[in-house]
This record gives C-alpha cells, sequence and structure tokens, in this order.
C-alpha cells in the first residue's frame, strides 16, 4: 500500500507534518496522478460496486456472490500492487498515504455490513470491528491536539488487514451447505479470528506509540 512500510517502522516521533523529512526517501510527495493512487480509487470504486452485488439476494435479487468475491479479489491485488508499485517507482504521496488506509478500512465496512445483512456473520464480529476503528479516533485526536499527523501503519496493522481481507471471501464461498462451502467457512473464520485479534493488538501498539510520542514532545517543550 502505498505509504505503509514493509517492515516495523522507526519508533522516532515523526515532524509535525505527520510525514518523514522533506528530502528522504520515503517522503511522501504532493503527486495526485500516480499510479498507486489511481489503484486506490479503483478499490474505492469497488466499494459501492461489492455492496450493490452482496446485498441482491437480501433484496430477492439474483445471488451474485461469485462477483462479490471477484470484486474482493481485485481489491486485494490493488491493495497489494499500489504499495509494491509506490515503493518501486518512488511514488509515495500524501493523497495515497489517505486514500490507502481509507479504502481498506471501507472495504472491511462494506464487508461487515453486507455479510452481517445476510446474517453469515454474527453482530458481536462487526461491534469488535467496527468498534477498535471507533475507539482509534481518541489516540489520533490526541496526535491532532500536539500537532502531529497519523503515525505510520506498523506492519501488525497490516498483517491484520490481511487477515481480514481474505477472511470475508471465504465466509462468503462459506454461505452454503456443501462440503466446499463448510472447508471454506472453517478457513474464513480462523483467517477472521485471526485477523481481529491483530486488529486489537495493532490498536494497542498504536496507543503506545502515540504514549511514546506525545512523552518525548513534552520533554522537549
Amino acid at each position: 500500500m502505498s505509504a505503509e512500510p514493509e517492515s516495523e517502522p522507526d519508533t522516532t516521533p515523526p515532524a509535525h507534518s505527520g510525514a518523514p523529512a522533506p528530502g528522504s526517501a520515503q517522503a511522501p510527495r504532493d503527486a495526485v496522478w500516480t499510479i498507486p493512487n489511481a489503484l486506490s480509487v479503483l478499490r474505492l470504486l469497488g466499494v459501492p460496486l461489492f455492496l450493490w452485488l452482496i446485498l441482491q439476494p437480501a433484496f430477492h435479487g439474483p445471488h451474485l456472490d461469485g462477483w462479490a468475491i471477484l470484486v474482493l479479489a481485485v481489491g486485494g491485488l490493488t491493495d497489494y500492487l499500489d504499495g509494491k508499485i509506490a515503493r518501486a517507482m518512488n511514488q509515495t504521496s500524501k493523497l495515497g498515504a489517505v486514500l490507502d488506509p481509507a479504502a481498506d478500512r471501507l472495504y472491511i465496512l462494506a464487508t461487515l455490513v453486507g455479510l452481517a445483512w445476510r446474517e453469515i456473520i454474527p453482530i458481536w464480529l462487526v461491534v469488535l470491528l467496527v468498534g477498535r476503528d471507533v475507539l482509534m479516533s481518541i489516540p489520533l485526536a490526541v496526535l491532532k491536539r500536539h500537532g502531529y499527523g497519523a503515525l505510520p501503519v506498523h506492519f501488525l496493522g497490516k498483517a491484520a488487514t490481511f487477515n481480514l481481507l481474505y477472511a470475508f471471501p471465504l465466509l462468503l464461498l462459506g454461505d452454503g451447505h456443501n462440503a466446499l462451502n463448510d472447508v471454506a467457512g472453517a478457513i474464513g473464520w480462523a483467517f477472521a479470528i485471526w485477523g481481529t485479534t491483530l486488529y486489537w493488538l495493532a490498536a494497542g501498539l498504536y496507543v503506545v506509540q502515540v504514549r511514546q510520542v506525545v512523552r518525548e514532545d513534552a520533554a522537549r517543550a
């Protein structure tokens, strides 16, 4: 993804802009028309399409789950490619740093809504995942109050997202009564449990990083 490191980032507090220092190899730029950004926009456009596809049976329409899974697969592929291309072609950008996680969260939210509406997943899983994002607004508000932007996404958060993006199509594929559905559902739940656990661990790590930034900011004051 376009602005996220493959390995654990340095915990040194960022500049007040929330971005790496200008002139560094990883400094995000103001570029808009980049390949990674185009892939992120494509992923965003897939969100309403996915919702329309997955909710058809809920409104007495045809089952289009195969197409819904294809949209999720394309979203996962673009999620992988935009980061690789951004790093390989030095096309990281400030817009990409916003678009990329926004697309991830919207895909997760849309999939949760669709699967819960179809009663494929329980409400408690929706509460766990959505509640985590709601609670994360608190450390983000603390950073903003101290003049910082969002910290770089940790690899743990990326691992959580990948687990969840694998879990959802498998859970959708598991909506049936044959052997293939049973196997897909079991694997999907394994990914969902790991993804949810990592999602909350990543949130805890983010809070620790925010506390470190705030303490070091206070020590310099």
